[in-house]
């Protein structure tokens, strides 16, 4: 009875952030994640493709226009293929100028879904059902950690999370505001959408030049 009446008593973002959990204690995943942006935004990022394991290896491909990117963090550690295709640890990238330290930067700041997903419901608001989804608003603090860089100001954002059998399936985080960046302002708007998949069954095969590098 008293198992009863705990599962009666909790919210919709415990339960988000409950199945966040479960995802991140299952063996590993993958995932998948695109980003939409509005028509003639200047920054267009590509695709995303992610394979993690517990207490193991994280592997992801991205894309940004005609470039690709692909990062292997481990143990707090992380490398990062350059523009020549090869391995360089994260904090030699952040040594170098533009697009190198654009990638260190992003991966910096990467987090797995499990860990985002947990975030992103702890950052919002209410969560209220909307269709097969449990949707709501972020805070403006929550809100403004979705940008990696620059000063932000006026950000605003919402997020939608879909659940299969209490297991976390999708979310969406949509955001916007100003960013002011090496003394430019511009607007920036996006929606980024993340499918878990393979939760259990994910393989992840590291390229042997990054497990050289990571040491």
């Amino acid at each position: 009875m008293a198992g009863s009446l705990l599962a009666a008593d909790s919210s919709p973002k415990d339960d988000v952030v409950g199945a966040a959990k479960k995802l991140g204690e299952k063996p590993n995943y993958s995932w998948n994640a695109t980003t939409t942006v509005p028509e003639g935004s200047q920054f267009r990022p590509g695709p995303t493709e992610g394979k993690t394991e517990k207490e193991g290896f994280t592997h992801v491909k991205m894309s940004f226009g005609d470039n690709q990117t692909e990062a292997v963090l481990k143990g707090g550690k992380a490398v990062v293929t350059n523009q020549d295709g090869d391995w360089e640890t994260v904090s030699d990238s952040d040594e170098g100028e533009g697009a190198a330290r654009f990638r260190s930067r992003m991966i910096r700041n990467f987090k797995a879904p499990a860990v985002q997903a947990a975030e992103l419901a702890g950052a919002v608001k209410e969560l209220k059902k909307d269709g097969e989804a449990l949707a709501g608003d972020l805070t403006e603090d929550g809100a403004k950690a979705q940008f990696r860089f620059g000063n932000v100001t006026g950000a605003k954002g919402s997020v939608k999370f879909w659940l299969k059998d209490g297991a976390l399936a999708k979310y969406s985080v949509s955001v916007k505001g100003k960013v002011e960046f090496n003394g430019n302002e511009r607007d920036v708007e996006r929606t980024t959408t993340t499918e878990i998949k393979d939760v259990g069954t994910t393989k992840v095969t590291v390229p042997e030049a990054a497990k050289k590098k990571l040491g």
